[in-house]
C-alpha cells in the first residue's frame, strides 16, 4: 500500500475523514423496532458514566452485536465521527447478515493513556445488561473489536469481562515507555500522550514504572474470551518492534482463551480493513463463535 492510500485509511478510520451513509439506511432519533436497516447516535449511561455511541442496525431482525472501538484521535470534538467510521468500516467487512453494530466515542483529549477506558467499559456493560431491553433488540452473542488505540482498548477490556469473542486490528500502544523514550531523546517527534505523561509521573528514563505498566505488553495474561489478533506486517517501525514481543507473550499464556494471530505480509496499519486474507478470517471468527 502507497504512503497516499494509507494516509487516507487511517484518516478515515481515525474519524479525520466522514463517509458517507448506505442509501437504504435512515438517521433516525428516537426507537424503532421494525426490521428495516436504521442508524442513529445516541449518548447512553451505565453506572452513571455516560459515553456516546453510534448505532448502525441492518435490515433484518438481530441476534448478535459487535461494540466498535476507534483508534487515536487528539480532540474529543472528533470522536463522534471516528465512531461512526470504525462503525462503518466494520460493517463494510463484515459478510454475515443479522449483526447489530455499536461504535463507541471514548475520550482520549488530555487524558493519560488508557484512561478512556473507564467510558469503554461502560459502554460495553450497557450492552451486556441493558441494550437490549432499550433497543429492543435480541444481542443472543456480543464481541468487541478495536483498530489501533481500540484495539488496545479491546485487549484490556478483555481482562476483564466475558464477551463471546474479541477482534483487535494493530492493538497499541504496545510498548509505551519505549515509544516515550524515543520522544524524549528527540529520536521521533512529541506526542500528546507521552507529554501529558511526563507531566504527570516524569520522564520515562527516570520513572519508567508508569509507562510500564500502561503498555499492552502489561496486559497480555487473563483473557476471558476467545482473540483474534490481525497485524499487517508493513506497518510502522515502533509498532514492527514491539509486536513479536507481544505475540510471543500472548502465545506463553496459560490463563487465556484461544488466541488466533494473524499476520499479513505487505499491509499496513489497517489490515483488517483493506486485505481480503483478514477480512476472511474475521468472519470466520465470528461465524465459528457459536
Amino acid at each position: 500500500m502507497n504512503r497516499a492510500v494509507l494516509t487516507f485509511s487511517l484518516l478515515a478510520l481515525t474519524g479525520l475523514l466522514s463517509f458517507s451513509c448506505d442509501s437504504s439506511a435512515s438517521i433516525i432519533q428516537g426507537p424503532d423496532v421494525s426490521d428495516p436497516a436504521w442508524q442513529r447516535a445516541q449518548t447512553i449511561s451505565y453506572n452513571d458514566i455516560s459515553v456516546n455511541v453510534f448505532i448502525d442496525k441492518p435490515e433484518g431482525p438481530v441476534n448478535t452485536v459487535l461494540v466498535a472501538y476507534h483508534g487515536t484521535v487528539w480532540y474529543d470534538s472528533l470522536i463522534n465521527g471516528a465512531a461512526r467510521n470504525i462503525t462503518m468500516a466494520f460493517r463494510r467487512i463484515l459478510d454475515q447478515e443479522g449483526i447489530l453494530i455499536i461504535g463507541v466515542a471514548y475520550p482520549q483529549q488530555n487524558k493519560l493513556m488508557g484512561d478512556g477506558l473507564r467510558e469503554a467499559e461502560a459502554a460495553l456493560l450497557w450492552v451486556k445488561h441493558l441494550a437490549s431491553e432499550e433497543l429492543n433488540l435480541s444481542m443472543e452473542r456480543i464481541f468487541i473489536g478495536g483498530h489501533s488505540q481500540g484495539g488496545y482498548i479491546v485487549t484490556r477490556l478483555n481482562t476483564m469481562h466475558e464477551t463471546d469473542g474479541v477482534i483487535a486490528n494493530a492493538p497499541g500502544p504496545l510498548d509505551f515507555e519505549f515509544r516515550c523514550l524515543l520522544e524524549e531523546r528527540g529520536q521521533i517527534a512529541p506526542g500528546r500522550e507521552c507529554n501529558l505523561m511526563q507531566a504527570e509521573f516524569g520522564l520515562p528514563s527516570e520513572y519508567p514504572d508508569p509507562y510500564i505498566e500502561r503498555s499492552l505488553l502489561s496486559f497480555t495474561e487473563g483473557f476471558k474470551a476467545d482473540v483474534l489478533y490481525v497485524q499487517g506486517l508493513n506497518d510502522g517501525p515502533i509498532q514492527m518492534r514491539s509486536w513479536p514481543m507481544f505475540r510471543d507473550a500472548i502465545q506463553r499464556c496459560t490463563n487465556c482463551q484461544y488466541s488466533q494471530i494473524v499476520n499479513i505480509p505487505g499491509a499496513g496499519h489497517d489490515a483488517l480493513f483493506s486485505n481480503a486474507q483478514a477480512k476472511g478470517v474475521f468472519n470466520t471468527f465470528i461465524q465459528s463463535r457459536r
